[in-house]
């Protein structure tokens, strides 16, 4: 199985207040490994008042891939002198034992953000990229419980991770377990319920129970072969092609009852033809043939 990195440090090790004695380690050695963002305040200080609270906000929204240190200004003058800290607050950020960026001052909380992400990203995504497809090849050798193992390890440190979320439902397509995958679609966290990951597994599912109630391809093929203007049973034959693993015919055969009668059934070959495509990659070489003929038919 694959291991991520660095283990995310808790909420409570995020945050912390530091001294003369322990700054070096809590910052400078610190931000060898995670980018450290140092809060300079004063407890008589109105604005550190305000701006703290945003900071650790979003220092903890990051979820692990950055730190906070606060420096209390009149009990650690050396600090405030070393870094020449002429007023408060004053926020610096530290990266591989060097300042890299800072601001003075009170500033609007999206600022706040737009600094504690840009900061996050110095340290790169923690080696989820290669989590990621190093779970996908899990899944494509049939490794499935190690894949569901790393993606849930990858949404452990970022929950919102469409490309992972999407990965744990199709372990569960892979598994047969159709009622737990619908269940965790359900579930999927609002901002990435409409990213293209979820709605490709999405069509997978939907496929999936289709491919449940197929009928025998055989039997369907004959029926198209009696009777070519039969509209259900191509399309029935679609649907068992489809379940067998033949997409590229299950989408030839859309195709032809496109070209029979487009808006046979409120168009239904072309909305099970979307479904087909929107569950694959969209450089599928099915999904760029079929798109191009859709398209040459529509146009025509």
């Amino acid at each position: 199985m694959f291991n991520l990195g660095e283990t995310p440090a808790p909420a409570a090790d995020l945050i912390k207040d530091t001294t003369e004695a322990s700054f070096m380690a809590d910052v400078i050695d610190a931000s060898r490994d995670v980018p450290v963002i140092v809060d300079f305040w004063a407890t008589w200080c109105g604005p550190c008042k305000t701006l703290g609270p945003q900071l650790e906000a979003a220092v903890k929204a990051a979820g692990g891939k950055v730190r906070m240190v606060k420096v209390d200004v009149d009990k650690n003058q050396m600090i405030a002198g070393q870094l020449r800290i002429q007023s408060i607050p004053t926020v610096y950020a530290f990266w591989q034992g060097q300042p890299v960026d800072g601001f003075q001052g009170a500033v609007p909380q999206s600022e706040i953000k737009q600094f504690v992400d840009r900061v996050a990203a110095l340290g790169g995504d923690g080696g989820l990229a290669e989590a990621l497809e190093a779970a996908e090849q899990m899944l494509a050798e049939g490794a499935v419980t190690d894949a569901v193992e790393t993606f849930a390890a990858i949404l452990g440190e970022e929950p919102e991770n469409a490309a992972a979320y999407s990965g744990l439902i199709r372990c569960h397509l892979a598994l047969d377990q159709l009622e737990q995958a619908e269940t965790l679609l359900g579930a999927a966290p609002p901002a990435i319920a409409k990213a293209k990951e979820i709605d490709a597994v999405r069509a997978q599912i939907e496929l999936a129970k289709q491919a449940a109630n197929a009928g025998p391809e055989q039997d369907l093929r004959t029926a198209v072969e009696k009777n070519p203007e039969d509209r259900q049973a191509r399309f029935d034959l679609a649907l068992a092609l489809h379940a067998a693993g033949k997409v590229d015919e299950a989408v030839d055969t859309l195709l032809d009852l496109f070209r029979l009668d487009r808006e046979w059934n409120d168009a239904a070959a072309k909305t099970q033809l979307m479904t087909i495509f929107e569950a694959l990659k969209p450089t599928d070489p099915v999904v760029l043939k079929g798109r191009r003929r859709l398209s040459s038919m529509i146009f025509a």
